[in-house]
C-alpha cells in the first residue's frame, strides 16, 4: 500500500497552490517528514494533472529502439532529463539517466532487454546430491 493516498496528496498540493503556505510549513502541518515529497507532488500535478499524483501500478516496458532513440536525442541536444521525459511521456526522468549511463559505459547493447531473475548455477549432478541429502535428514 502506498504511504500517502491520492486524496491526501491532492489536498496538500491544492493547499500549496492556493497559497496556504510554503513547503516547510505544509510539511509540518500535514506531518510529512521531507519537503521534497511535496515539491515532487506539486511538480507532477502541474505537469500531468491528477494522474501525476496517482501511484503507477505498471512498469513501462520500452523497446530497444525507443530507448536508443531517446538516448541519442539526449546526447545530441542540450535538453534536460526532465524535459525529455515530459516530451516522450515517460514519468520517471531517472530512467532516462540510467539508460544514458548504461549506454556510455557499455554501448547500445546495454539497452537491450535482459533476462530477469537469478542465473541457474546448479547442474543436475549437484541437484541430485542436494535432494539425496535432504531425504536423509
Amino acid at each position: 500500500m502506498a504511504k500517502y493516498s491520492f486524496e491526501f496528496k491532492k489536498k496538500v498540493v491544492l493547499a500549496y497552490l492556493n497559497g496556504e503556505g510554503g513547503y516547510p510549513y505544509l510539511s509540518k502541518v500535514y506531518g510529512i517528514p521531507a519537503t521534497s515529497n511535496i515539491e515532487q507532488w506539486v511538480h507532477n500535478y502541474q505537469t500531468f494533472g491528477d494522474e501525476g499524483l496517482l501511484r503507477s501500478r505498471k512498469n513501462g516496458i520500452y523497446s530497444f529502439e525507443k530507448k536508443l532513440s531517446i538516448v541519442e536525442l539526449y546526447l545530441s541536444s542540450e535538453i534536460s532529463y526532465q524535459d525529455l521525459a515530459l516530451q516522450e511521456g515517460i514519468s520517471n526522468p531517472c530512467m532516462i539517466a540510467n539508460w544514458v549511463n548504461r549506454f556510455r559505459t557499455a554501448g547500445p547493447d546495454a539497452l537491450r532487454p535482459r533476462k530477469k531473475g537469478r542465473k541457474k548455477t546448479l547442474d543436475k549432478s549437484k541437484k541430485n546430491i542436494i535432494s539425496h541429502t535432504k531425504m536423509k535428514l
